[in-house]
């Protein structure tokens, strides 16, 4: 009786360890794809998860305002277009705003779904914040741009540099002609907040 008991015992043992290695696999396992989903977490970029939300209704927190108090403000509207570094939401059937990724401050709305980093396109990376203004440019519509500390420089951009846009200042119930522009601002692209086509 003693010996079957010994057995009995050895052989639970041997299940226990059985079962303890494959929970310790399993745990392996489970670390190694946390591991791996976290590895891929770390490559994506705001980019990767605004681009399955192009069509989708977002709110967006915008830095504006440098005075004590101001704490920014929520923008909402249909994700329109995708650039590297700035998005266009319509906010209304008249009315789009063009959000550099620099002054966001946060995204609501957006679904667990990613896009591939690196997957994007030559012709995308190419559409950065001083070519999509350039677009403005040559769209020559009236426009008001926010700066970081809530002026909002109503008018029609002239030109874009590098890092700067130049924005005849005018009524914005005017087009641009030269008697109506009362003065030319020059604003760094570092300070714009964002870009509000105005109806």
């Amino acid at each position: 009786g003693t010996r079957k008991g010994a057995g009995l015992r050895w052989e639970a043992l041997f299940a226990d360890l059985e079962m303890q290695w494959e929970a310790a696999q399993a745990a392996e396992l489970d670390a190694e794809l946390v591991d791996r989903s976290r590895r891929e977490v770390a490559y994506l970029r705001l980019l990767d998860r605004l681009r399955p939300a192009v069509g989708s209704s977002l709110r967006i927190g915008v830095l504006v305002g440098a005075r004590e108090g101001e704490a920014g403000q929520v923008l909402g509207g249909r994700l329109a277009v995708l650039g590297m570094d700035w998005l266009l939401l319509q906010e209304s059937a008249a009315q789009e705003v063009l959000v550099p990724f620099r002054s966001v401050l946060w995204v609501r709305g957006l679904t667990a779904v990613s896009a591939q980093p690196g997957h994007e396109g030559p012709l995308a990376v190419r559409l950065d914040l001083p070519y999509a203004l350039r677009g403005v440019v040559r769209d020559r519509s009236v426009c008001s741009v926010v700066v970081l500390d809530g002026t909002a420089v109503t008018g029609t951009i002239d030109r874009v540099g590098a890092d700067f846009v130049e924005v005849a200042e005018h009524p914005g119930d005017e087009f641009r002609r030269a008697r109506s522009v009362q003065a030319v601002r020059t604003v760094p692209l570092s300070s714009v907040s964002f870009v509000r086509r105005t109806p």
